[in-house]
This record gives C-alpha cells, structure tokens and sequence, in this order.
C-alpha cells in the first residue's frame, strides 16, 4: 500500500464508477420531464426532482463503498447534447429558442418544434443509447458555459462526497459531430480542434476552481479503428490540455473495445491517468497495456466488470486481472467497463425472477457491490472476500449446468441448417413481378411501419388484465376494437398496406420474448434508450424455441376486417439479440440461429394464413457492428445469414419488408443488400434522405421506403415538406422501386400528431404521384 503525506496507509485501489442510471427507481427522471412537456410540472420542479435523483444515486454508490462518485453523467435528456450546451454549438435555427428560455431551447434541439426541426439522432456506438448529433460547420464559435458540470459537482461536495466530473471528451466530441446542414462538401468537424480545445480548458478550469480533483474525459471513439490524423489530434489535444496550469488532475476513460493504436499515444501524454476496458474483446487491453511499457506514474481505472450485460462477473479472473495490473500503473481502481447507463438500476427488484436465475443476475447495484468487493479483495487480500467469492463460484457453477440453459432439440435443429435454408430460390426481379401481380400497388405506395400510438387506454387494459380487474375475454376485445379503429383510420386516410397497430404489443423485442422459450422478462429493468424513451430488455438466458405461433390470430384477424394488404409484423433475429441482454456463454452466432428458426416458423405460419406482406424488422443490424473492423466480416456474415434463415421459407408473391433506423448505414450497404429482403424501410427524414444517396451509389435495387416523417418529434410535417423529401428521394431512387413511410414505429406519439403526419404523407405522396403520371 502507498502512504499518505500525513504518515496513515492509503488503499492500492479503490472502487468507481464512469456513471449510473439516470432515471431514478421508479423512472422519476421520465415522468418529470414529460410532465414539464405537457405543463403538468414547473422547471423549478423538474430541477427538484433531478437534483433529488442526482443526490439518491450518489449516496447509494457512497454507501456500497465507492470511493469517488462520477458527476456531470446525469442528463435531461442526453449527455451530447449537454455538450453542446457547455461548449455552445448550439445550431442557428435554434439558438432564438436557447435564448428565450435555455430549458425550452435545449428540448427543441432534442425534439424539435412544430416550426424547428431538432437535431439528428443516431446510436451511441454499437449500443442501443442514442445521442443527439452535434452540427458543426467552418463558422462555428466555440464559447464555454460551465454551469451544469460545475453545479453537479459542487451539490456532490456540499453533500459531502469525494467527486470526479465526467465529461464527452474533445476528439470524441467532434468525431460524432456531422457537419451543418449548407455546410460545402469535404468539412470535417474534426478541424475545428484547435477552435475547441480553450474551451474545454476553460471549463476545466472552473471545475478545479470548484473543487474538482480530477476530470473523466470520455474518448471511445479512439477504440475504433483510426487514422493517423485523429491520433495525431488526440495526442495534440492531450498535450495542450496536460500543459495547462490551471486544470484538474485528467483521466481519458475509453470502453467498449480495446483501445489499439490508440493507446500509446494517450498513455505518453501528460495525462494523469487512463480508463481501459478490460472485458470482452476489451481483454487485449491487458496485453496492449503490457507492451506499452504499462502507465508508470499514472492512474489506472480497470474495468473488469461488464458494464453492458447483466451476468454476474467472475469475481477469481478479476482479480487475477486486476493483480497483473498492478504491476503496470502506479495506482490501480476498480471500475465496471463503461457507465452503468446500459444495465437496469437493481436486480433485487425483479421478485418474479426464478431464484436459481436471480444468481446469476447483476444490475447496477450489484455491479457496484462486485467492484467494490474486488477492490477490497485486491488490497486486504482474496481471504477477505472469501465467502464472497465462494457465492460467486456457486453460482457461475449452477448456471452453466442448469437445464434451462440447454435444449437438446433446438441445438440439433440448429444444427441441421444447411445453405439452401438461408437463400430464397426465385432471384428479386422474379420475386418482384410476382408480388406486384399480387398486390397490385400504385406508383410510390404508402404504408407505415408497424406500431400506433400506445394510448392510455390500452396501458391500463394491460394493467387490468395483470391485474385480474378483468378476463383475457374483456382484454382481446379492447384489442379487437382498437385494431378496428387503426383500420378504419388507415383506409380513410388512404393508406396503401396496413398495418394492425401492435396494440396487443408492450414493446417490439419483449413482445416475443415473451413468447420464445428461454428468454426472461423483468418488471422493473428500465434501460434508457433516449430521451424519456425506456426499454425493458429481455434477457436471453438459454437456448430458444417457439412453442405457438405469436402473431397470427391478430394479423388474421386485421386482415378480415380489409381488402387492402396488412403486413405481419416480427423483430429480426439480431435486433431481439441486440435489444435484449445476451447469453455471455456461447457465441452470439450460435443464438441468432436460434431466434431466426423460431422466426422461421412464424413467418411460414403468417403466409400459410394469408398474409402477403411479412416485416421483418432489423433496426440493430447496423448498431451491432462491431468497432473494429476486423471483427465485422465475420458479423455480417452471420448476421444476414439469420435474417435469410427466418425468411427464406415463403413463396416468392410473398413480400419480405424489413425496416432499420437511426444508425449510420453506408457501411453495410452491402449487407443490407445481402438480407436480400424485398423492400427496406429506412430512417431518412433527419439526415435529409442521405441514405437514398448511399443506397443508390452502391447500386442497391430492391425497393426502398426512406422515411419521410420523424416520429421521434412532435413536429407535424405538412404534405409540401413530404413532397420535397420525396422529390429528393426521386434522385436517387427511381419511382418504381420508392416507398412511402414514416421513418420509424407510431407508438410514442399521440394520436393528433399520426393523424396530422400520416395525412400529410399521403397527401405529399399523391402530389408527387400525379407530377410522375401515377402509373406504375
């Protein structure tokens, strides 16, 4: 152990995290905020209630014995956006709204106005967290408006914790930047580093003026592969910042991957100390670090513990982990991989969890509980946490022998696949003519893809029937008259395929989950995905099968109640991997194939019933592709291949849609193309129809529905706004093979927005229609 100044024994190590989860136990943080939106709740009592929130966490990471709490973490909304505030990117058709009220102008750039469209949002790396994407141009003014980091951390030290800030670091920052809309061709946000780096020393200046002993700057963008010319900037950055007098102690914290040719530039910089991930893929750190020559003099935050998934860690390997490192840093603390934000709040709270299960299971608090006993264990030695590690050993030792993770019949059946499964025999053009005999669509046809809005009513049918207030009788009847309605709504409207509205749906990955064999749900597992948007991830526990079909009766039914097409609605394979917590015991490979052949069969069911337009959703394809490119031939590979498994068993009139939004696609047009799916649906609204561009540069000739309606804001689009997206569609995508949809799912939105919007895009679509001659 290291010693004080004042002669007492200091810890080798000690216990943090990068951040936790925002929304509070019962998702305060969400209720506060929509209640601000609707005028339910002041801004004095929003700003209440987050600093209650922020006050709750931090005395329960204190209280578990960490020893130094992360601030700034915490958002309204997101935590790029609350970069963009501090270093005052605020875009221009925004910055009247900032003015007028800063709390009104800073949701306006997350969801826009009906006057102002907001800012562009898209994945936070391959997780499902989505972030609001900076717009930066060569005429952007950097200032620095410190408030909300400093504000954070002086309530951390006036409730008197130890207290690290934690900030998008700079590289990072301008790496997930795009540039503004009118900006000429070629500018990269990245040359405004030298314009950004006074402003971040300023803010860091305030922050040791208010207490700050040390500084988290967030920089995972730099373990993605880069070229010399971002670690040429890093490393620039890192030395002015590490030059500056007047600052903090700095730690660059990177996750999600190993940091590669990246880390001997941050680890020869005057850096104080660096965050390494040390799971998964993450575990080349150890020897990257190795050959580095280590970080001598320098801080070490390891993480060892899975910040991502729910399993619980290996308590022996981590701490042999953590032993190698002490070798290789003057001070080594013990910390999960990432922020805490991707895993629920607390696993004692899913009471419904098979016991034996809940062993195995660790959410935010019980990660903190095991980084905590690591920490303990590495500095008084592994006798001390004896009986902890004994629980840990039993535990890892029942789930890998349980019955409920292995299923002889569905890894046979796996097994069985062969090439023939995965391909559909007749080649698109053939595919296509036979659908457009069937369907007898007109020229740019209409649909949407998938969800209306989820209204209070059938929320609180969802609760009655949990409940017991009424019977599954009751409960199918309001669904069957919630179907009639979407129905009739979408017929008046003059839509061209329908859909039934998922009513009977909770969530597009839970839904099935719940129905597959081997997944588990949980009642209070709340994950932020944006914004006030929360998600409850399944978790995929054991090998997986179909016991009944899931969908049919009520795509049946909706088809009854019609003339015109209503499509069969499924989630992909690797977006029920994606959106869920995955098994960390067998490769992801091997379980896409067993969700896609479980699909399989839903899909057949659905066209042996009648349906002749199935989607397939796959909006995670591109979010799951891994940082590294090398690691992504081998993804893509198998992540098409379970898409074509579960829908390659259908005639070829049958029409296969699949839909995908808010991530960057031009790196995979070419698996978009290989799913070899009828028809894509896509986001594009935001982005100003930039994928219709991509799509058509590399040559993709299947159909395409770019969104022309952003649902993930309250904005109501008029029918000349759609007209104008289509016409820029039209570019690049010749009318025969154009789509009409909004860019994602209903669900969230009211209903005066979906009838306004959906309006206005048949509307927009018959003005364009009649400009090409309307025929096919």
């Amino acid at each position: 152990m290291a010693a004080h100044t004042d002669g007492t024994t200091a810890p080798r190590a000690r216990a943090t995290v990068h951040g936790y989860p925002r929304q509070g136990a019962n998702r305060e943080l969400k209720k506060a905020v929509e209640g601000y939106w609707a005028g339910r709740v002041t801004a004095d009592d929003l700003h209440r209630t987050t600093a209650a929130l922020r006050r709750e966490a931090w005395r329960k990471l204190a209280d578990a014995g960490v020893h130094e709490v992360p601030t700034g973490d915490f958002s309204l909304y997101d935590h790029v956006l609350d970069t963009t505030v501090m270093v005052d990117a605020v875009p221009d058709r925004h910055r009247a709204l900032v003015r007028d009220n800063a709390l009104d102008g800073y949701f306006a750039m997350a969801r826009g106005t009906q006057q102002v469209p907001p800012l562009e949002m898209t994945k936070w790396f391959d997780t499902n967290y989505h972030y609001l994407v900076p717009e930066l141009g060569p005429d952007t003014v950097f200032t620095a408006d410190s408030a909300k980091p400093v504000g954070e951390l002086r309530e951390a030290l006036a409730a008197g914790h130890r207290a690290r800030p934690v900030l998008v670091g700079p590289v990072t920052y301008l790496l997930l930047a795009k540039p503004a809309p009118g900006t000429a061709p070629g500018f990269q946000p990245l040359t405004l580093l030298d314009r950004l780096l006074p402003v971040y020393a300023e803010v860091l200046a305030d922050l040791r003026a208010a207490g700050a002993e040390w500084v988290q700057l967030d920089e995972p963008a730099l373990v993605q592969d880069q070229p010399p010319a971002v670690l040429n900037a890093a490393a620039r950055a890192y030395r002015e910042l590490g030059a500056l007098t007047d600052r903090p102690r700095l730690l660059a914290a990177t996750y999600f991957d190993r940091l590669g040719e990246a880390l001997p530039v941050l680890a020869r910089s005057p850096l104080d100390g660096l965050a390494l991930d040390f799971t998964g893929p993450a575990a080349a750190n150890l020897d990257d670090l190795a050959a580095a020559g280590g970080l001598p003099g320098k801080r070490l935050i390891a993480g060892v513990v899975d910040g991502r998934n729910v399993w619980i860690n290996d308590l022996e390997q981590s701490l042999s982990t953590l032993a190698t490192l002490l070798g290789l840093a003057d001070r080594v603390d013990v910390a999960p991989s990432c922020s805490l934000l991707h895993v629920p709040l607390d696993a004692a709270a899913e009471r419904e969890v098979d016991p034996q299960v809940a062993r195995w299971l660790a959410f935010a608090r019980q990660k903190t509980d095991e980084i905590v006993t690591l920490a303990r264990g590495l500095n008084e030695g592994s006798d001390t946490i004896a009986p902890q590690l004994a629980a840990n050993r039993s535990a890892r030792a029942s789930r890998a022998a349980s019955a409920l993770t292995r299923d002889p019949a569905v890894r046979a059946r796996a097994e069985a696949v062969t090439p023939a499964d995965t391909r559909r025999p007749q080649p698109y053009a053939e595919r296509a003519a036979a659908q457009r005999a069937r369907l007898n669509l007109p020229l740019l046809p209409t649909t949407t893809i998938g969800s209306f809005p989820q209204t209070r009513e059938l929320r609180t049918a969802r609760a009655d029937l949990r409940a017991g207030r009424i019977d599954a009788a009751a409960y199918d009847e309001r669904i069957a008259a919630e179907i009639r309605e979407v129905l009739d709504f979408q017929e008046k409207t003059g839509l061209d395929v329908l859909v039934h509205g998922e009513p009977e749906r909770n969530d597009m990955v839970q839904y099935f989950a719940e129905r597959l064999t081997g997944y588990l749900a949980t009642q209070h597992g709340w994950v932020q995905s944006y914004g006030t948007r929360y998600v409850r991830p399944p978790i995929l526990a054991g090998d997986i099968s179909r016991p009944e079909p899931m969908t049919v009766a009520w795509t049946t039914y909706a088809q009854s109640r019609t003339d015109r097409p209503v499509k069969g609605m499924l989630t992909g394979p690797v977006t029920m991997l994606a959106w869920s917590f995955v098994r960390d015991d067998q490769p992801l490979a091997a379980t896409a194939r067993q969700v896609a052949l479980a699909l399989r069969d839903e899909v057949n069911d659905l066209e042996a019933a009648g349906t002749a337009v199935v989607q397939v959703d796959e909006p995670a394809l591109r979010e799951t592709l891994p940082l590294r490119r090398a690691d992504r031939t081998a993804y893509l590979e198998w992540a098409t291949e379970a898409f074509r498994l579960a829908t390659s068993g259908v005639r070829a009139d049958t029409q296969i849609h699949t839909h995908m939004c808010y991530a960057e696609f031009g790196e995979i047009i070419a698996a978009i193309e290989d799913l070899d799916a009828d028809v894509i649906s896509l986001e594009a609204a935001r982005s100003h129809m930039q994928v219709a561009g991509e799509l058509a540069v590399a040559g993709y000739g299947h159909e395409v529905g770019p969104g022309v309606y952003d649902i993930h804001s309250p904005r109501v689009p008029g029918p000349e706004e759609v007209a104008a997206l289509l016409r820029k569609g039209l570019e690049a995508i010749p009318a025969e093979r154009l789509w009409v949809n909004p860019d994602c799912g209903l669900k969230t939105r009211g209903w005066a927005e979906v009838r306004g919007s959906l309006e206005s895009l048949v509307e927009g679509a018959r003005q364009v229609r009649a400009e090409l001659g309307g025929a096919r």
